[in-house]
């Protein structure tokens, strides 16, 4: 059985899928010879899909995965767990900004009794914008999910085989990849690891996505927000009694006029809270339609590569081969785990 697969997700990652490549061929092969990496292009419009062809190519090690058109990052890492096979699987992203070199050093974390390990970025190299905004989220996020959310973790992580057959069973539609590990609870851990600079191009996603996601995110994992607005409408309505109340007595005993102003401003609230509520009812029902319809959460265009295990010569002298080590790693830690582990 093969001891290692990974799985990464690609889009407008043409520059970087070469250097990827290379690197987590050089990493891996101090752990095991018998490995296998599914590159997954998710209907990227550059030349992503060329550059996997390359790859696989080159090295039987290697499998392309190309879907038919742009269907998420989350569609995109489910198709590659789909034909993962290894014990352990490790799914990260393909914009170098998740080093490979990290991967040993969860690896053996994950050794120690862990069914899964993130990494945890204690540096992000994102722009400040961004960090605010996914602390932000994740915040209110956790309030509405009662949740406990590490805003430092991602998609990076190495993962337990029976974790990632029961993430592949469940039927979500719209899903979040380590939100669904960590709902399944087993025994999670973190490592400290560096987060490295984007050193090709752009995040191609947009506030605007960013923006929709989340909230998409929010309906899909928590329906506090029903509970809220009924909680709310019922504060509503005591205010409302009490004001109609204070206005009865204004009339009766102090013979004040009443106000056209006033009547404006609640008919134009109580009108903006139930277009608000009703829109949020709506949000609900459009994840029961889009659950219902059952589609497919991804379709699979091309498959290259054969993934077979290897068994080299040079696997004999794998206890010879010093770990590349992470960025994060203290010096000389790496050299000493792998001896251990051996």
């Amino acid at each position: 059985m093969i001891e290692l697969s990974v799985v990464v997700p690609l889009y407008k990652c043409s520059e970087s899928v070469l250097e990827l490549a290379s690197r987590l061929t050089a990493t891996l092969e101090t752990l095991d010879h018998n490995f296998q990496v599914i590159l997954v292009n998710d209907g990227s419009p550059d030349e992503d899909w060329q550059r996997v062809l390359e790859v696989t190519a080159a090295d039987a090690r290697f499998m392309g995965v190309n879907l038919s058109r742009n269907f998420g990052q989350m569609a995109a890492i489910t198709a590659g767990l789909h034909y993962t096979s290894g014990r352990w699987v490790v799914v990260m992203d393909g914009d170098l900004q998740d080093e490979p070199e990290c991967i040993p050093l969860l690896y053996r974390r994950a050794l120690e009794g862990y069914d899964a390990v993130f990494g945890r970025r204690h540096d992000r190299k994102d722009s400040f914008a961004k960090r605010f905004s996914s602390r932000l989220f994740w915040r209110v996020f956790d309030y509405l999910a009662g949740t406990e959310t590490d805003a430092s973790t991602g998609n990076f992580g190495v993962y337990s085989r029976h974790l990632i057959n029961n993430y592949l069973g469940f039927k979500d539609h719209y899903r979040i990849f380590p939100l669904l590990i960590k709902w399944q609870g087993f025994n999670i851990g973190y490592v400290d690891i560096d987060h490295a600079e984007r050193p090709y191009g752009k995040t191609a996603y947009t506030y605007r996505q960013l923006i929709n996601g989340g909230m998409d995110v929010i309906v899909s994992h928590s329906n506090r927000p029903l509970k809220l607005s009924i909680k709310f409408g019922f504060l509503l309505a005591t205010f409302s009694f009490t004001y109609l109340s204070w206005l009865v007595v204004r009339k009766l005993f102090l013979d004040v006029p009443m106000g056209w102003t006033s009547i404006m401003v609640s008919i134009f609230f109580i009108g903006g809270l139930l277009f608000a509520n009703l829109g949020l009812i709506g949000l609900y029902i459009g994840k029961i339609y889009d659950e219902v319809k059952n589609r497919p959460i991804f379709l699979v265009k091309d498959v290259t590569g054969q993934s077979q295990l290897f068994s080299t010569p040079q696997a004999a002298q794998a206890p010879e081969i010093v770990t590349p080590q992470c960025p994060h790693e203290e010096p000389g830690k790496a050299a000493a785990n792998q001896r251990n582990r051996w």
